[in-house]
């Protein structure tokens, strides 16, 4: 019933012209809509003739009439495109146990893919656009999604932990650096978490390295204990021959000395 529903409003909620949902919807005198790009199209190819028309009653207007935005019908538009995408979407994008979810989305959340370090909050893919499209949010700092965003801020002075000081081994915000970090050893958290990370190649080249060694080490031990076993296994055989032939020997003088 309610996709029947669903299907009712999008064929009412249908430009004529292009017969897909309504873009920019604009209302004309005899009471169609059209996207705004559609009736401008059709009004445009009638100006020599200074008569325009609905492409759906066909009743004309003269002069060209003015086009208003319906904002009651985009609104209704955004919402059913919305309520299509939120039911289009497979099952491994809402949030499940250990995964961040959003901190926008109402009902059941997806799955956050990045968390703004300014904004304090987790966003999907979706509500991640603004950060990518609108001047006011180009210079917040976006970051891998994480469910701890509180962990990244200075419980004194509620800045972002920017710095990193080396002298007491852990993160501050610019203002620690000015008051009871004054002094200390530190560098900006990038720089740190750089360093970090080629610390962590290296090492982990050298384990892998260990790793290779003993891996080595232990297939030369195989193939020492497969030697081992073949030289056994030989010399069992041996000593069964020359055991068996000193029998033979021992049967055969018995059977003479008799």
């Amino acid at each position: 019933m309610a996709q029947a529903a669903g299907v009712l409003y999008q064929h009412q909620l249908s430009c004529s012209v292009c017969l897909d949902l309504l873009k920019d919807p604009v209302a004309i005198p005899c009471g169609h809509s059209f996207c705004l790009g559609c009736i401008k199209g059709c009004w445009d190819q009638d100006d020599h003739t200074g008569v325009y028309s609905c492409p759906q009653c066909r009743q004309t207007f003269t002069p060209r009439p003015d086009l208003r935005k319906s904002t009651m019908f985009a609104e209704v538009v955004e919402k059913l495109t919305k309520t299509e995408l939120q039911a289009a979407l497979p099952a491994h994008c809402y949030a499940g146990p250990g995964d961040v979810a959003c901190d926008v989305c109402t009902g059941r959340k997806r799955k956050a893919v990045k968390s703004c370090l300014v904004c304090l909050a987790s966003y999907c893919e979706t509500h991640l656009q603004p950060h990518y499209e609108s001047p006011a949010f180009k210079k917040h700092n976006l970051d891998k999604a994480t469910g701890n965003l509180q962990e990244k801020i200075c419980s004194h002075h509620d800045k972002l932990l920017e710095v990193y000081c080396r002298t007491d081994q852990q993160g501050i915000c610019y203002l620690c650096v000015m008051d009871e970090h004054r002094g200390h050893d530190t560098v900006s958290a990038a720089a740190e978490r750089t360093e970090k990370q080629m610390q962590l190649g290296v090492t982990q080249c050298k384990f892998q390295q260990r790793i290779q060694e003993r891996e080595k080490e232990l297939q030369d031990l195989r193939q020492a204990v497969q030697s081992l076993k073949r030289s056994a296994q030989a010399a069992v055989e041996d000593s069964e021959r020359i055991f068996t032939e000193l029998i033979r020997s021992i049967e055969k003088r018995c059977s003479e000395v008799k």
